[in-house]
């Protein structure tokens, strides 16, 4: 059995997010909630969550000692799938804007900054169920089609410097990628967790794919 490394590093959906991949998962793979080096470099998928700030999400999680340089080695050397969640794929990018300049991981290129809806009717932060547009074919995303509701609580958003690597994108007064994916890597600013059967859908495939 595929054995998915869910990275704990004090995160508050850190829960939510591990019920809901063991309900994606049905006895197919075990979910592990760690911030064990070891386990999380030999682990078959890793997952990292996410809510809050930016540079306090990065902090924590390079306060959990060797957990970074675990990661790397499982998503960057090995090739495992990898998904990040609303700040968990925020961290993906090279950098945050969001009080000060904070360096992220630097898996795929942009940076995270506050979305600025040209509608003054479209409150940040972005809070509820919205759509998805252009969403492209991938197997992560094989169930979220175009108008698919998600739902969504930010006030950033994660803008790759190469418009190949959004996977989907929202419009709140505006439109901003709703996901990224490159390679064995895969992102959404949305919460799959409360995003119902939607989110069920997106976990069960990210446990089925082979990248």
């Amino acid at each position: 059995m595929q054995r998915v490394a869910l990275i704990d590093y004090g995160s508050g959906n850190l829960r939510s997010a591990e019920k809901a991949l063991v309900r994606a998962a049905d006895g197919r793979a075990e979910i592990v909630v760690t911030h064990d080096p070891g386990f999380i470099a030999a682990a078959d998928r890793v997952v990292l969550p996410g809510v809050g700030a930016f540079a306090a999400c990065m902090g924590a999680l390079e306060a959990r000692t060797g957990v970074v340089e675990a990661m790397t080695q499982a998503v960057r050397t090995r090739g495992v799938p990898f998904l990040g969640i609303c700040v968990g794929m925020q961290l993906m990018a090279t950098r945050g804007l969001e009080f000060g300049e904070t360096a992220g991981l630097d898996w795929i290129a942009g940076d995270v900054r506050r979305i600025e809806p040209d509608d003054p009717a479209a409150k940040v932060p972005h809070m509820g169920w919205n759509a998805l547009l252009d969403v492209i074919d991938h197997p992560v995303f094989r169930g979220l089609k175009d108008g698919r509701p998600v739902y969504f609580t930010h006030s950033f958003a994660f803008f790759a410097k190469d418009p190949a690597d959004v996977a989907a994108y929202v419009d709140h007064g505006g439109r901003f990628p709703a996901a990224v994916a490159r390679g064995n890597m895969a992102g959404v600013q949305f919460h799959p967790e409360k995003s119902q059967g939607a989110g069920l859908s997106l976990l069960a495939d990210f446990l089925e794919w082979r990248p």
